[in-house]
């Protein structure tokens, strides 16, 4: 292709990838004018003229309308700014379409109704600050009148589901189950018994406290992690890596009560672990057999929907967790005695 040749319309409109009617209807508009005629007095173009025609085209294809095209052909705008202002519009259709995608998919699995569909529309366009109140609203209802001590609900408000800016589908069906059950009397009815019952009572509060939740969800979880990548990675429940982690878990622990960690205790909390799956499996056939709902049903599906919302590692699978292998490293002596095991 030569820099000064003409070609027919025919040419350009194959180079182009465009119909010849759409080259010449460009040209009848004064979009891309041909670049002169010939002796027949039909259209030629030369290489400028087709590499605007391919770009009419492309733009096109992008929706952009004729005029913002003719503004760019005229110097009115740039190319990057135009195709960041189409950009923009495309991102914002793609989270308008996965928003109804996530709406449809969880009205097809539900059977839902035109009320629900109306319903689940609002719950997907909350903004961030409706979305805040809402959870704000659950949890200051929950909290109403439950007796446990002080901070622990503040502390169940913080764990908190985060929209993010580009949700998957997943997240945002997770997004409008969880906003359909903090709005739901029933639901919160039900987490505020289920809170109640599990740590209003005098035997139990001690496990709402500041001190005791920090270890469940700050400390406790590091250490736990250490404990599965050890045995994850082969190591022998009696390696110095195992029973220094088992033994960081164990301080951290018995610090709770200011208890000296002895070996007849050491002995005892590892016995304590070793029989975690089976007192799991006996709470879970309580909870199944108990008249109200228990904690999958209440606040342990608020978590698990949190948890997809926020897109943030799930809880290790408690089948998974290798309780024997962590325990026989509980009951191995500490490799450093003489140093001493810190529990931060």
């Amino acid at each position: 292709m030569s820099e000064h040749e003409l070609y027919p319309i025919g040419d350009a409109a194959r180079r182009s990838g465009l119909s010849v009617s759409a080259v010449r209807f460009y040209a009848d508009t004064g979009l891309i004018p041909p670049t002169g005629l010939n002796d027949a007095g039909h259209r030629m173009y030369d290489i400028d003229a087709i590499a605007r025609l391919e770009l009419v085209r492309t733009l096109r294809e992008l929706d952009t309308d004729l005029d913002e095209i003719r503004r760019l052909l005229e110097g009115g705008t740039t190319l990057h700014d135009l195709l960041s202002t189409h950009l923009e519009i495309v991102e914002r259709q793609e989270r308008t379409l996965r928003a109804r995608r996530a709406v449809l998919r969880t009205l097809i699995r539900q059977g839902g109704t035109t009320a629900q569909a109306d319903l689940m529309h609002k719950l997907v366009s909350m903004t961030d600050e409706e979305r805040e109140q809402a959870v704000d609203d659950f949890w200051t209802d929950v909290g109403e009148g439950l007796d446990v001590p002080e901070g622990f609900v503040d502390r169940l408000r913080s764990m908190r589901p985060v929209l993010p800016a580009e949700p998957t589908a997943a997240q945002l069906e997770a997004w409008i189950e969880l906003a359909d059950l903090v709005g739901d009397p029933a639901f919160r009815d039900a987490v505020r018994a289920y809170l109640r019952d599990a740590y209003s009572a005098p035997e139990a509060r001690a496990m709402a406290t500041e001190p005791f939740q920090d270890f469940i969800h700050g400390s406790s979880t590091q250490l736990m992690a250490e404990l599965i990548a050890a045995h994850r990675a082969g190591e022998s429940p009696r390696s110095p890596r195992a029973r220094q982690a088992a033994a960081r878990f164990l301080a951290a622990a018995v610090a709770l009560s200011d208890t000296p960690l002895t070996p007849e205790l050491r002995d005892r909390m590892a016995d304590g672990f070793r029989q975690v799956p089976e007192l799991l499996r006996q709470i879970a056939e309580e909870e199944a057999a108990a008249d109200g709902p228990g904690y999958d049903d209440t606040h342990g599906r608020y978590l698990s929907l949190v948890t997809r919302i926020n897109g943030t590692a799930t809880d290790e699978d408690l089948d998974s967790v290798p309780y024997a292998w962590i325990a026989e490293a509980m009951r191995a002596e500490d490799p450093l005695p003489s140093q001493g095991v810190s529990a931060s």
